[in-house]
């Protein structure tokens, strides 16, 4: 018996599904480098290189489908989509667990980066549940489920890696039937019929998407700094065990005791302070707040060679949390209902996107100043300084436009606003701006021409 969009365990679910998307992505970690080892009879440098490949890959198709299935839920609905992907989720899995060759662990990536693209589902189906007001916390909520999932599944995967590197595998699959199951009997569509519109194609990739977004104002400025923001991020997963290690000498138990200890602040940030702080101030001045810590950290590591040192940079690092909800919620709010499934298509694929240069260009940059003759200097932690630029170009991008389009206001009274009409189910259209209560003008997007 499915239950109601607006009871908690709707949001339990969705939640849920995130979660366990992110556990299942961090539960193989630990085991990848023996399976390829036990497929391949490689070195350990080769299965490094042929585990950067799948990473490659299971980016690639996340940036490439993301798009695709948020037009999708935009036709045809969100839960579809969602019990689709967690069956595509589960038959990933049993497919890597049960992989003869290493053919079958690229097939087995290629269809775990496709259906998890369904994250941007997910994500619009929270914000076809949520008040607009609201959107900024329920992201937080999100980003909280996403950190969860990275300090959870290396544990669990470790752990069960001790029995047979294949185990996790059967484990992932398992965790995302049953999550098949329990949204299958629970979950109610979020995304009325009225509400839905045309699936086009030209829309439907990444680009497209994008510049299908565009001529609503303030769109692009926001999802070029929301790429520049992302990208920094992708150093510290890439290149933290190599630079501490450089560094400081540390030990894998060090490192692994660092990334947990800085995923469990950055949870924490996401799911209890970017509510109060966004009440409070508004979520223009929230990410500024966050771009800013990310800033410090990132400059700070560059300077600073000391234990202690490192922890303080990690916990500055971890209040920029506050910032990825706070720019999708700033994006939520300046697209119509109907087009929810293609923003956050349009968002996840930028996160990909970065998920792919990323993690190439940070280890590139440590392997040149770290070894290579032909560096200028000595600076491992090139890639951290060049993050902090990154963030700090996002943050010169931001300021104006937010000048511009008043993003720096609160916008308290939401609720009470009428949302943008739907004009044509095929196209973007908003409803032309109009004073709320209080005689402020909306700053939501103009009506196209």
């Amino acid at each position: 018996m499915r239950i109601s969009k607006d009871s908690p365990l709707t949001l339990s679910f969705i939640l849920l599904t995130i979660l366990l998307d992110m556990v299942g992505v961090g539960i193989i970690l630990p085991v990848l480098p023996d399976l390829i080892r036990e497929l391949t009879h490689e070195t350990v440098a080769t299965t490094a290189v042929i585990g950067g490949y799948l990473l490659f890959v299971y980016a690639l198709m996340q940036f490439a489908f993301s798009p695709v299935l948020g037009n999708l839920s935009d036709r045809f609905g969100r839960r579809p989509v969602l019990l689709l992907s967690l069956l595509g989720l589960t038959a990933d899995y049993l497919i890597m667990g049960f992989a003869p060759t290493l053919g079958w662990l690229f097939l087995g990536r290629t269809l775990s980066g496709i259906s998890g693209a369904a994250v941007s589902t997910a994500t619009a189906y929270i914000a076809d549940i949520t008040p607009r007001e609201k959107r900024s916390q329920r992201f937080g909520l999100i980003g909280a489920a996403y950190g969860l999932g990275f300090i959870i599944g290396p544990l669990i995967g470790g752990e069960l890696g001790e029995f047979s590197p294949r185990a996790p595998f059967y484990a992932a699959a398992a965790l995302a039937f049953l999550n098949f199951l329990f949204g299958l009997f629970v979950l109610p569509e979020s995304l009325g019929m009225r509400s839905r519109r045309r699936f086009d194609v030209r829309r439907a990739n990444p680009f497209g998407a994008i510049l299908a977004l565009k001529k609503i104002p303030a769109i692009t400025w926001l999802l070029a700094v929301l790429f520049l923001f992302a990208l920094a991020g992708q150093v510290l997963p890439s290149v933290w065990n190599f630079f501490t290690i450089e560094k400081l000498d540390w030990s894998s138990s060090q490192v692994g005791r660092s990334l947990a200890y800085f995923g469990v602040l950055f949870a924490l940030s996401q799911a209890l302070l970017v509510g109060p702080i966004v009440k409070r101030i508004g979520e223009g001045w929230a990410l500024l707040v966050g771009m800013m810590a990310a800033i410090t950290a990132f400059m700070g590591l560059t300077i600073i060679e000391t234990y202690v040192g490192f922890y303080v940079c990690l916990t500055i690092g971890a209040f920029s949390g506050i910032a990825a909800p706070s720019i999708t919620g700033l994006l939520s709010r300046r697209v119509p209902d109907n087009s929810q499934g293609e923003l956050q298509g349009a968002i996840h694929a930028t996160n990909s996107l970065t998920a792919i240069i990323g993690p190439l260009a940070a280890t590139q940059l440590f392997a040149f100043f770290t070894v290579s003759d032909r560096a200028p200097f000595y600076f491992p932690a090139a890639p951290f300084f060049a993050a902090g630029v990154s963030v700090l170009l996002g943050a010169l991008i931001f300021v104006p436009a937010a000048l511009r389009h008043k993003l720096f206001e609160k916008h308290e009274d939401d609720a009470t606003r009428k949302r943008p009409a739907v004009a044509n189910p095929g196209e973007i259209s908003v409803a032309p701006k109009k004073e709320d209560h209080n005689g402020d003008d909306d700053d939501g997007p103009e009506p196209e021409k």
